[in-house]
């Protein structure tokens, strides 16, 4: 049976996979399965991205909450990451965030996190699956039905607790491409407390346009706008660019140049164990970081764990160690000392604090990372196990043959989306794109001939 749970949740194209109908019963079924772990009287907190359809999937999820006799707190649009902080400064029971995050407009998703502020367990994910329309799920009458109430101010304890762990940077002009995303209102708020000027782009509540050719899908636009600020005489403007629900954040420096979430996790790393708050010395990271990040921590004598993609698989290895640091290249990074979640806010924050305080440039802090060329082609299919069919099988194989201990590659169904992966890896570019095409290359025919025969 498939599981109704994917990496990061529930996801699927909206009003198609991901029905109001879904989102009612899933609504339901999770209220009921952490109904045995929360009192009664514990709310389930709600918040949501920009998307078109992340009204209509809110009030399916309320309805199917509060249909249990569950009282339902609701944030409107605010980052996923928030969802978090409110579940756990409140003392609700769970919290609830309805986005696709990176995904493009027509998807969306259901994400929960428990009363801890951590995303659920597979286990936990699973028993709501197995919940789903079980008639013996509750359904109160009278004053036991639940009701909803929409609380906006809550969002400023997150809020806050950003501000909190930045240090001033007046002086600095910070550009923030907030991808017309979760971020839209707070992300600039957040910088214009700590003193920078700011300049927003791409913010505003327009879910028409989430992630499109904007944010930290496609950086594009905030290089642009850094650039224009530097040639200006503007020698002190950076820019941070979230995705649609604020979980990533991805980088321009002082010179232009694009930072992505390998480079975070080097500079705060490195200022942790120089303070001595990095447990272990050591870091998780995934099987896509770049090796030359793996080999900047090892000058800085800082270990790196590599687990699957997904932030769960990352989060799963820094409990089971004990670390407090780990991300993904993609700009999700987890700080334990800070959240419990991917926190793009945060990371732009302690990021930015690490140079300010240093008195040095973002470049200057990134610039020990030498970057090897990589090489990352997403092939569209119908059946993401296409990745294990056997002309497949033989082109990875015949891929490490040629690249040997001078480079790897990664092919990968992805977690989220109708895609396979193919990452490659090499010591020159012209190796690296040769082989990351070949592959890509028989994956589409494979999947032709996947669909030919069907």
């Amino acid at each position: 049976m498939t599981r109704l749970f994917g990496t990061d949740g529930i996801r699927g194209v909206a009003n198609a996979d991901l029905t109001p109908e879904v989102a009612f019963s899933v609504g339901r079924a999770g209220a009921a399965v952490i109904a045995h772990a929360a009192a009664p009287e514990k709310p389930i907190v709600i918040g949501r991205d920009t998307r078109l359809s992340g009204t209509m999937l809110e009030a399916a999820m309320i309805a199917g909450i509060t249909s249990t006799g569950r009282n339902v707190v609701v944030l409107g649009v605010v980052p996923t990451p928030c969802v978090a902080t409110v579940t756990v400064s409140i003392g609700a029971a769970a919290g609830v965030m309805i986005s696709a995050s990176h995904n493009p407009i027509e998807d969306n998703g259901i994400k929960f996190f428990g009363a801890d502020g951590f995303k659920l367990s597979d286990a936990v994910e699973d028993e709501i699956g197995e919940q789903l329309n079980h008639p013996d799920l509750p359904r109160p009458t009278h004053a036991g039905v639940g009701i909803a109430s929409l609380q906006h101010g809550l969002a400023e304890r997150y809020t806050q607790m950003v501000v909190a762990a930045g240090v001033p940077l007046t002086g600095w002009t910070v550009v923030v491409d907030a991808a017309f995303g979760a971020a839209y209102e707070i992300g600039p708020v957040i910088f214009e407390r700590l003193g920078a000027r700011v300049i927003a782009i791409n913010a505003a509540d327009d879910g028409g346009r989430i992630n499109v050719g904007c944010g930290a899908t496609d950086l594009a636009m905030l290089a642009a706008a850094v650039r224009a600020e530097i040639a200006r005489g503007n020698g002190r403007c950076v820019g941070v660019a979230f995705d649609g629900d604020a979980d990533r954040a991805k980088f321009v420096d002082e010179t232009g140049a694009l930072l992505d979430g390998d480079h975070a996790l080097l500079i705060l790393a490195r200022d942790r164990r120089e303070r001595g708050t990095l447990p272990g010395n050591a870091v998780v990271a995934t099987v896509m970081s770049n090796v030359g990040l793996e080999r900047a921590l090892e000058i800085a004598q800082i270990a790196m764990l590599r687990a699957p993609v997904g932030d769960r698989y990352v989060l799963e290895a820094m409990r089971a160690g004990g670390y407090r640091l780990g991300g993904e290249q993609s700009g999700h990074v987890i700080d334990l000392d800070r959240n419990t979640t991917g926190d793009g806010p945060m990371t732009a924050v302690t990021l930015f604090a690490v140079a300010a305080r240093a008195g040095v440039r973002l470049h200057d802090l990134a610039s020990s990372l030498t970057v090897f060329p990589q090489i990352l082609i997403n092939v569209r299919v119908e059946d993401r196990g296409i990745a294990e069919a056997p002309a497949v099988l033989a082109a990875v194989a015949a891929a490490e043959a040629r690249l040997g201990a001078a480079g790897r590659i990664l092919v990968r169904p992805s977690g989220t989306e109708p895609l396979v992966r193919v990452m490659v890896e090499a010591a020159d570019l012209r190796t690296t794109e040769e082989v990351a095409e070949a592959v890509a290359s028989v994956i589409r025919d494979a999947a032709a001939s996947s669909r030919a025969e069907t």
